[in-house]
C-alpha cells in the first residue's frame, strides 16, 4: 500500500456464536461494532484485510455538516456531536480537530451555488454562513489570489484517516468486540430464511444478525445472495506534502483543488472537482439508474476505460461457502493514482496557494469510493432476508458521518428509537417504484 496505515493485530480464535457479526473492518463496520459493543451486544468484525485499509484509510479526513445532501445533514448533525469526544471514548488517538472547512468560491456564479445550498440547509439551523473574499483570503493564509467569498463552517474539522479506524477498532475491542483481519466472509447462512450465521474462509459463526460494511465490496457480497445493490466505484487520487511553515488551519476547497493541514503539519491534497469512473461491467448494468446523476454532474465526472474491466469482467460472481471468493483474491484494493490529476492539483495551486504548491510531497496513493445513484448511503435492514442489514454506498461521505451511521445502524439491530429518520437511506427505494433523485450542490 502506498500510504501509512496505523498497524492493528487480530483477534486469533473464532467465536462460535455471536449476537451480531459485521463484515468489513473500515469506518463504517467498527463504528458499528463499538456501538453496539457499548450496548452489551457480544460483535465480531470480520475483515478480509487490515482494518480501514481501503477508503476508509485513503480518504481526506474531512468530518463536515457543510455541503451535505439535506437528506444527511440530520445524521452528520449527530455524528459530529460525537467527533470532538472518540478520542477520550475509544481511548486512543483519531486525530480529529475542529479548524473549520471554506469551500471557496472564485467568482459570482461559485457564490450562487453555495447560497443555493444555504437555502436547502435553513432548516437545520447549522452554524454556517457567506463569507467575504477578504475573510476568505484571511482564512487561507498565503493565498495568491483574490476570491469572491466562501461558504465557512467553523465547526467542521477533520480527522486522520491511517489512525481512527484502527484506534476505533481498539475501542470497540476494549469493550468487548472481537476483531478479525484477513479473514474474509463469503456467505451468509440462513435458517428459515432469516440470518443465521456467516461462513467465513476460517470458519462458520453463529449470529442473530449481520451487516454488510464492506464499502466498494457491497454490491458483489449482495449479488451472490441474490440481491440487487445499485453500486459504481470512484476513483479518487491524493498526495501529502512535507510539513509547511505557518501554513493554513482550515481546511479548504475550491475549484481544482483542495487541502487540509495534517496532524504533522503537512497537508493533504485532492482535485476536489474531477471524479474519475473506471468504466466496468456494472456500468452498463446499471447505467439507466445512474443516468440521472452522469447528466447533471457530467463536468466532474470522467469515463475512463482501464483494465478493471476485464477484471471484474473475469471476477466470480457466484459462489459457495466452501469456495474461494473474489474476497480472498483481492485482499485489498489498491488503485494506482491518476497521475495527469495529481500534476493538475500542483499547477492550480501554484497560484492560490503558492507555499502549498512548493511543499515537497513524501506520499501519492488512490482509493476507490462506493457510490449510490443519489449519493446518499444505504443503512437499512433487507426484507427479503431478515435479520441482514446493509450500511454502505456512502459515496465519499462515510469517513466524517460514521460515527452516526454505527449509531443508527445499532438502533436498527437492536430497535432502539432510531437517532434519525431512516427512511430516506432504505434499501428498498432502489426497487420499490420510488423516485431516486440527486441533490445538486451536495458534497465537493
Amino acid at each position: 500500500m502506498l500510504f501509512a496505515l496505523s498497524p492493528f493485530e487480530s483477534d486469533a480464535e473464532l467465536p462460535k456464536s455471536v449476537d451480531t457479526a459485521i463484515i468489513g473492518g473500515g469506518i463504517i463496520g467498527v463504528c458499528t461494532a463499538l456501538t453496539l459493543a457499548e450496548r452489551g451486544v457480544s460483535v465480531a468484525v470480520f475483515e478480509k484485510g487490515e482494518i480501514g485499509g481501503e477508503q476508509s484509510g485513503r480518504n481526506w479526513g474531512w468530518c463536515r455538516k457543510m455541503g451535505r445532501d439535506p437528506r444527511e445533514i440530520p445524521l452528520v448533525i449527530d455524528a459530529m456531536r460525537l467527533w470532538p469526544d472518540m478520542n477520550e471514548r475509544v481511548g486512543g488517538e483519531t486525530g480529529f480537530r475542529p479548524r473549520g472547512i471554506l469551500y471557496a468560491c472564485e467568482d459570482d456564479a461559485a457564490v450562487a451555488r453555495r447560497e443555493a445550498w444555504l437555502k436547502h440547509a435553513e432548516p437545520f439551523q447549522l452554524d454556517i454562513e457567506m463569507i467575504s473574499g477578504t475573510e476568505t483570503a484571511e482564512r487561507m493564509t498565503g493565498t495568491g489570489r483574490e476570491w469572491a467569498g466562501a461558504l465557512w463552517s467553523p465547526t467542521d474539522g477533520q480527522a486522520e484517516p491511517s489512525l481512527a479506524a484502527p484506534a476505533i477498532a481498539k475501542g470497540a475491542r476494549a469493550r468487548g468486540a472481537e476483531i478479525f483481519t484477513r479473514c474474509a466472509v463469503r456467505e451468509i447462512e440462513t435458517s428459515a430464511g432469516a440470518v443465521a450465521g456467516v461462513v467465513t474462509e476460517r470458519g462458520t459463526v453463529k449470529c442473530q444478525s449481520a451487516v454488510l460494511a464492506g464499502g466498494a465490496w457491497s454490491r458483489l457480497f449482495c449479488g451472490n445472495l441474490g440481491l440487487t445493490l445499485p453500486q459504481l466505484k470512484v476513483l479518487s487520487s491524493v498526495m501529502r506534502s512535507e510539513a509547511v511553515a505557518d501554513g493554513p488551519e482550515a481546511a479548504v476547497a475550491a475549484d481544482g483543488f483542495a487541502y487540509r493541514k495534517r496532524l504533522d503539519g503537512g497537508y493533504t491534497m485532492a482535485h476536489g472537482g474531477l471524479n474519475i469512473v473506471e468504466i466496468v461491467p456494472d456500468s452498463f448494468r446499471f447505467f439507466s439508474k445512474f443516468l440521472p446523476a452522469l447528466k447533471e454532474e457530467w463536468r466532474i465526472l470522467r469515463l475512463t476505460a482501464t483494465g478493471r474491466f476485464f477484471e471484474e469482467l473475469a471476477m466470480k460472481r457466484r459462489w459457495r461457502g466452501d469456495e474461494e471468493t473474489p474476497f480472498e483474491l483481492e485482499r485489498i484494493l489498491d488503485p494506482k493514482p491518476t497521475q495527469w490529476v495529481l500534476k493538475s492539483i500542483r499547477n492550480t495551486l501554484s497560484s492560490a496557494m503558492p507555499r502549498l504548491a512548493k511543499a515537497r510531497i513524501v506520499e501519492r496513493w488512490a482509493g476507490l469510493i462506493d457510490v449510490t445513484p443519489d449519493a446518499i448511503p444505504v443503512i437499512s435492514g433487507v426484507d427479503e432476508v431478515p435479520g441482514f442489514y446493509i450500511a454502505t454506498g456512502f459515496s465519499g461521505h462515510g469517513f466524517g458521518i460514521a460515527p452516526g451511521a454505527g449509531r443508527l445502524v445499532a438502533d436498527l439491530i437492536t430497535g432502539a428509537p432510531t437517532v434519525v429518520e431512516p427512511e430516506p437511506f432504505r434499501f428498498s427505494r432502489f426497487s420499490d417504484g420510488s423516485k431516486v433523485e440527486l441533490v445538486t450542490g451536495s458534497g465537493v
